[in-house]
């Protein structure tokens, strides 16, 4: 795992059907991220905030609400996520909505591509976010992220990495998800995601799913996590817009941290959808910073290296 991180913050909420989450960096900042991290023996630089258009708050058009706005604040993402990964540093964006993945999980896979490696994303949410416009109840793009990385999308959504698509469905593994529209199931069926939703946790455990969705990783695979906060049950992870009774409990998502972080393999991160207009004393920010000082290898007892 690199020794280098860069917080990038994005503050915006223009993919999403509440505002707050543009305070989402500020939260995370406020919450000790940096020097909680560099207390782990890592190199932190904060590039502060990417500054992008602002959430005009219109309904949608042709299916999606803020196309050009989504579109320009992920071309700033991945830009900057790109110029770190190229400078060997590991880039933690600290959102922001969720549709900022698509910025953030296209520049890993050019990095990818120019690097030769493989690409393994988790994607750590209560929602599949694999809508499209023909599928999508509300035309918000934060639930289309996953679909415009696979290729389904506009145009001006699916070539900012520079290929089309941008990954395949079956380098996404997808954990505690518990909402899917109907039309999306449907289509998450279709295009083969692997989905270790909460009823699979519930029947196998967190463990199970983790090993099965961390299998056959090696020294040639990146492997990004988006970690969507509502991922989290609401009674620990109140603070985001699009709460979803029955998640994980703080000490699935903990073990589910450190599986990741015992891979050694982790190479960027998304930490998305923080909301503080929604959170009780900047509670959800604490929870969220401390799963991932977990990531980062956090654990109560000395355990090998993998």
């Amino acid at each position: 795992m690199l020794n280098k991180v860069t917080l990038i913050g994005a503050p915006t909420d223009i993919g999403a059907g509440a505002r707050g989450a543009s305070m989402g960096p500020e939260a995370l900042r406020v919450a000790n991220i940096g020097p909680i991290l560099e207390g782990h023996g890592l190199e932190v630089k904060d590039r502060g905030n990417l500054s992008g258009p602002a959430n005009p708050w219109q309904p949608p058009t042709d299916g999606y609400r803020h196309l050009p706005e989504v579109a320009a604040w992920n071309r700033l993402v991945h830009d900057a996520v790109y110029e770190e990964l190229t400078d060997g540093r590991m880039p933690v964006l600290l959102g922001g909505d969720h549709c900022l993945g698509l910025g953030s999980i296209s520049a890993v896979a050019r990095h990818c591509r120019d690097t030769g490696k493989k690409l393994r994303v988790l994607w750590l949410d209560a929602h599949a976010d694999f809508n499209t416009s023909a599928l999508t109840p509300s035309g918000n793009i934060h639930g289309m992220p996953v679909a415009c990385l696979c290729g389904f999308g506009p145009r001006e959504l699916i070539e900012i990495g520079g290929q089309v698509p941008a990954i395949s469905p079956k380098w996404v593994r997808q954990i505690g998800i518990r909402s899917v529209d109907p039309g999306e199931k449907r289509f998450v069926h279709e295009q083969g995601l692997e989905v270790f939703d909460m009823r699979y946790i519930d029947e196998m455990g967190m463990r199970h799913a983790m090993e099965l969705a961390l299998a056959t990783l090696d020294a040639n695979t990146h492997l990004h996590v988006s970690f969507d906060v509502d991922f989290l049950d609401p009674e620990i992870a109140p603070g985001v817009g699009t709460t979803v009774p029955g998640g994980p409990t703080y000490r699935e998502a903990q073990l589910c941290m450190e599986m990741i972080a015992d891979t050694g393999r982790m190479g960027s991160l998304d930490v998305v959808e923080l909301n503080p207009a929604l959170d009780v004393r900047n509670k959800t920010a604490q929870v969220a910073v401390d799963l991932i000082e977990s990531l980062f290898g956090k654990s109560t007892l000395m355990r090998p290296k993998a």
